[in-house]
């Protein structure tokens, strides 16, 4: 059994298809078959089912596939302790970071990158669940997520700082010179949100629940992006703090604190609870203890002055 046929069988689950699969992994369709078939006969047991196209994994086939991407990941794990040894860590850090977390994900990976020169990073927008998800299956190696709100599954977490909330709304609207506005009246100004699937929603939704109010946004979204777009045309939004380090406070808005209830939720690194723990897993978790992304978003976060118009 080579890795290389384990590599054909896991991109076969990815694309669900045999063309994009070869593809995936640089060879052509022949020889991906040519290899399934060799493990097959390895294995003495059929693990996928064809017709005129894939047509799914046997049952036995859907456990080689857990197996396949288990053994995957423990050899790309020597590589990487190897490549430690021989100066350094190479490699690719695989990380999935919630929507909310974006703004201060460059705070972990630009000092990772600093510490070790020759590792290559890639980070996705991910919902919370599909962070779990793909690390389940060996996609991820990391991700940046709640860690006090939904179950985490088999995971080891390093708190990273607590997200706050406030109302960015209209410097003369309905709160123009509040200093603090409860989550019961920010439900009656029109909103824009993040969709319900994703966990920052939750959050919200949550809030507004402990303060006896249900808010009904007239915008809902799942990316960032459009909710910032929809806040810079002078929409209300409830905005996790660590955003405002990143795009200020709009033009004619403020950003007023939320109470009642006054709420933060624990955002941090994730990582496969394992023993030992991968050398990629090792280096960000070791990277995380040393940080105080807590202070950094505090100081990013009061250099956001509003602006005013003219």
């Amino acid at each position: 059994m080579f890795p290389r046929q384990l590599e054909y069988l896991v991109a076969l689950e990815r694309e669900r298809h045999f063309g994009r699969a070869a593809r995936a992994c640089h060879v052509s369709q022949p020889t991906l078959s040519t290899g399934l078939r060799k493990l097959e006969a390895e294995l003495g047991v059929p693990l996928v089912r064809r017709g005129q196209r894939f047509e799914g994994f046997t049952r036995e086939g859907e456990r080689v596939v857990l197996w396949a991407h288990r053994i995957l990941a423990d050899y790309d794990g020597l590589g990487h302790e190897l490549s430690q040894i021989r100066g350094g860590l190479e490699g690719t850090l695989r990380i999935g970071a919630i929507p909310t977390s974006v703004p201060a994900i460059s705070l972990v990976t630009s000092p990772f990158c600093e510490r070790h020169p020759l590792m290559h990073v890639e980070v996705v927008s991910l919902s919370s669940r599909e962070i779990e998800r793909r690390m389940d299956a060996f996609e991820l190696d990391a991700g940046m997520t709640y860690l006090d709100n939904e179950p985490l599954g088999n995971m080891r977490a390093v708190p990273l700082y607590r997200e706050r909330y406030v109302l960015l709304c209209a410097i003369d609207g309905p709160f123009a010179g509040r200093s603090t506005v409860e989550w019961a009246e920010a439900a009656t100004v029109p909103l824009c949100l993040l969709t319900p699937d994703m966990q920052n929603r939750r959050i919200l939704d949550d809030n507004f629940a402990a303060a006896g109010t249900v808010a009904s946004p007239t915008v809902e979204t799942n990316s960032i992006s459009a909710l910032c777009s929809h806040v810079r045309r002078g929409w209300s939004s409830v905005m996790a703090h660590a955003w405002l380090s990143l795009f200020g406070v709009p033009e004619g808005m403020r950003a007023v604190p939320l109470v009642a209830p006054e709420v933060t939720h624990s955002i941090g690194i994730v990582v496969p609870e394992a023993e030992p723990l991968s050398p990629l897993a090792q280096a960000l978790v070791e990277l995380a203890q040393r940080l105080d992304l807590e202070g950094e978003l505090d100081r990013l976060v009061s250099g956001a002055r509003p602006k005013r118009k003219r």
